[in-house]
């Protein structure tokens, strides 16, 4: 019997966004990108098979065992094909429109779990001579951090053609046997309880340690202060409904040297200006339906990654989460941040990070079948713990290449679920913050709105913190001499307008 690695079978906090995925809340993450140019669909195909070696795991399938015994292992395809992992799709009209609305359509639907859980689609024909590229990577895979890291493997920072690599044969083992699956499963699920008790001690044991340090001791007495915000019941906001529609994305993206100038004139950090942004947007969008603002609180499920500076990033998910409560009652930006930033302190000062992934290791200590049997259940909850997620990943300052066309801009999707409506991603990618807003077209059908908002939060904040953008001068007309003579103005072409966009 071949011994599973225990690298090949999934963590429980992996395995449990499989538990959880259901035909109405797939739970891949992805982004959208813009190119310069047009990359050849044969080339980049090539390319991407090229360099999948340096990521052995997306040539690797899921196998679950039988009566979910162990949690899911990855197993070498034995059917893989590049073709089913990189598609094309041409526009007929080209517009940035156009690519929101097959980039919604493609990430809602579920992914094939008997292929590889990841894809590419390279979209031609973009105005301005540009192509886009839209990615999915299951979340069992991968979170926004590790998802960075695949995204630094497939692209390179020099603009230059990559040289041709020979393409060799893969060759994969046949997938294992039900009878081999089952004992396997029973054997590692008996190791991976008892490295998940021991994992659980020892963290225990660093926060215990953490926790007795002035600064921790200080965010526990200032967390008193929250506790009544914590318990407070989450109150449904016009997108808190159930979810029943396609999905539908907006983008907006925002100056970094900005933000550091909001930031150094308000104080806080980065993700608490986007926090602002993102509170601010949520709290017109709710005064547009009527919602009295009056005590009502925006609960926010902010990711934390947890992986150390010299760790790597590696596949898999290693983040915890903040749960930040926001009055959405106050309407000067400026205060709002303060109040952001004096929240944000105090739960990262008491270790709520660390508390809730040490909840997380002792819950992931439950056999692997009743996990996969309450992740059904958890998806049916009336109404979650929070009004949305809100992540932040960093993301390289410096332009990224493929097959030696920049990449412009980075747009990225988080999925949503559980009556969570609408989702905010935010990437930094070349000295600009990138939004990427997830909408239920049921729950959130003028999401398009809430971008607008997104918008005019950013302008509001940077006015407060009383930063004017600088606007650009327009170059004087050089003095006629007396014998010049004026010369008519050119005809101007103009296009037809008003023809109804279709996506092909």
């Amino acid at each position: 019997m071949a011994h599973v690695r225990a690298s090949d079978r999934l963590r429980a906090e992996d395995a449990a966004f499989l538990y959880l995925e259901n035909e109405e809340t797939p739970l891949h993450i992805g982004s959208v990108s813009i190119f310069e140019g047009e990359i050849p669909f044969e080339a980049l195909k090539e390319y991407v098979e090229s360099r999948l070696p340096l990521i052995p795991r997306y040539r690797q399938r899921l196998v679950m065992p039988p009566l979910n015994i162990g949690h899911p292992t990855w197993e070498a395809d034995p059917g893989f094909d590049i073709r089913n992992h990189v598609h094309y799709v041409t526009l007929k009209r080209g517009t940035e429109s156009d690519l929101r609305t097959l980039a919604g359509r493609i990430f809602s639907r579920i992914m094939d779990r008997t292929k590889p859980v990841w894809d590419l689609t390279l979209v031609g024909g973009l105005r301005g001579g540009r192509c886009g590229l839209i990615s999915r990577v299951h979340h069992c895979l991968v979170d926004g951090v590790s998802g960075v890291g695949l995204m630094n493997v497939m692209l390179n920072a020099d603009g230059q053609m990559p040289p041709a690599q020979k393409k060799g044969r893969y060759h994969a083992p046949p997938l294992p046997g039900a009878e081999e699956s089952m004992l396997d499963a029973l054997a590692s699920s008996w190791s991976e309880l008892l490295d998940r008790i021991l994992a659980t001690q020892s963290a225990a044991l660093n926060i215990a340690q953490a926790l007795t340090s002035d600064q921790a001791l200080r965010g526990l007495d200032q967390l008193t202060r929250l506790v009544p915000e914590l318990l407070t019941p989450v109150e449904r906001l016009p997108f808190n409904q159930p979810l029943a529609g396609p999905r539908k994305v907006a983008w907006s993206e925002f100056s970094i040297p900005e933000v550091k100038a909001i930031r150094e004139a308000c104080g806080g950090t980065l993700n608490d200006v986007a926090l602002t942004v993102v509170t601010h947007a949520i709290r017109n969008y709710a005064l547009l339906h009527g919602v009295s603002l009056k005590h009502r609180l925006l609960r926010l499920m902010v990711p934390v990654n947890l992986r150390s500076p010299d760790g790597g990033t590696g596949l898999g998910n290693r983040v915890s989460m903040l749960p930040v409560s926001i009055p959405l009652d106050i309407s000067n930006p400026a205060k709002l941040l303060k109040a952001v930033r004096e929240r944000t302190e105090i739960l990262k000062n008491a270790r709520m990070a660390d508390l809730i992934s040490l909840m997380a290791t002792w819950m992931g200590t439950a056999p692997a079948p009743i996990q996969a049997l309450l992740g059904p259940v958890a998806a049916l909850l009336p109404l979650p713990p929070f009004n949305l997620v809100c992540t932040n990943v960093a993301g390289p300052q410096f332009p990224l290449y493929a097959l030696g066309h920049e990449m412009l801009t980075y747009y990225p999707y988080v999925p949503i679920g559980s009556e969570m409506g609408v989702g905010c991603a935010i990437q930094s990618y070349n000295h600009k913050l990138y939004f990427g807003l997830t909408g239920d077209v049921a729950a959130a059908p003028d999401l398009d709105r809430l971008k607008r908002f997104l918008d005019q939060a950013f302008t509001a904040l940077r006015a407060a913190a009383g930063l004017v953008p600088k606007r650009k001068q327009k170059p004087r007309p050089a003095p006629a001499e007396e014998t010049t003579i004026p010369m008519p103005p050119a005809t101007l072409q103009t296009a037809a307008a008003g023809v109804q966009e279709k996506v092909g």
